[in-house]
């Protein structure tokens, strides 16, 4: 599925802080977790995810993916560490206190660890996911092959475990908007903080977690947004643009992403930005 645009959405009203974290949960939920869909319908196509799957989603932020999991049919657990004001999102749109008898069946939302996920008395987890594209900043795959290896005993052997990334720079539009980031964050070292995806980033961090590549793929998921002032709050909201934020104030961040984002403004002033995403598929021992 082709991500539509979204609607243009209005700036929170009031006084915020430098960072409101709760107005950037929902500017992710609302504008920019929709364009990873094509990502996540691909790899739950391929692995036949339904009534049988037994899906744990680490890095699940406000839970779209499982959402979309759940909706064919299976068990699904999201655990995060970092994002409370996603994680509450996420317990919005799948337990059974927010949706009374439209909640999704044996859906659990945990804060915390792979660890926090055990549960003695269900079986164990036969597919793991790990949507969190790595491949566009420095370090962004650090912690995550120990997050995988944490969440291997919780499964069953042989399940599929789903990482995700970047495709390359000559690919990924968005690749030269998050090169702005790095400058902002240091002006002094402009490339320190970006780095092109490289072909092994994802089977690497499977190696390192003790896991069997067992197949990959590649999807388009262009970001498209309905017009600048909302491609800069979705940008915004994902993780890229925190070292930017914190060396720079919003007004600076703000300028500089609408002049990176004006060769991808159409006609219509629409913000149309073609990307591929990979993904692989590794099994646990």
């Amino acid at each position: 599925m082709t991500p539509t645009l979204v609607r243009p959405h209005l700036p929170h009203a009031g006084p915020a802080p430098r960072v409101d974290q709760c107005a950037r949960a929902r500017d992710w939920a609302e504008i920019q977790e929709r364009m990873l869909v094509p990502l996540y319908e691909a790899v739950h196509e391929r692995l036949d995810v339904g009534s049988g799957t037994r899906l744990l989603g680490l890095g699940c932020g406000s839970g779209l993916a499982l959402l979309m999991a759940a909706s064919r049919g299976a068990a699904v657990t999201g655990v995060d560490c970092r994002a409370p004001e996603r994680l509450a999102l996420a317990r919005e749109r799948l337990l059974p206190q927010a949706y009374g008898s439209r909640a999704r069946a044996a859906a659990r939302i945990v804060e915390g660890g792979p660890e926090d996920a055990a549960d003695p008395q269900a079986p164990a987890y036969n597919m793991v996911t790990a949507f969190e594209p790595i491949g566009c900043l420095a370090g962004d795959s650090e912690g995550l092959a120990d997050l995988l290896a944490a969440a291997t005993p919780l499964t069953e052997r042989g399940a599929a475990v789903v990482l995700a990334g970047w495709g390359p720079p000559e690919r990924c539009a968005t690749s030269s908007v998050l090169r702005v980031a790095a400058r902002l964050a240091d002006p002094l070292r402009a490339s320190a903080g970006w780095r092109p995806a490289l072909r092994d980033d994802l089977e690497e961090v499977a190696q390192r977690a003790g896991l069997r590549p067992d197949g990959s793929g590649r999807v388009a998921c262009p970001f498209g947004y309905a017009d600048t002032e909302s491609a800069v709050r979705g940008l915004k909201s994902t993780d890229l643009f925190d070292a930017a934020l914190a060396a720079a104030d919003h007004v600076q961040v703000d300028k500089e992403l609408r002049e990176a984002l004006h060769p991808y403004r159409r006609k219509d002033g629409t913000v149309w930005m073609p990307n591929v995403f990979r993904y692989l598929i590794a099994r646990t021992p």
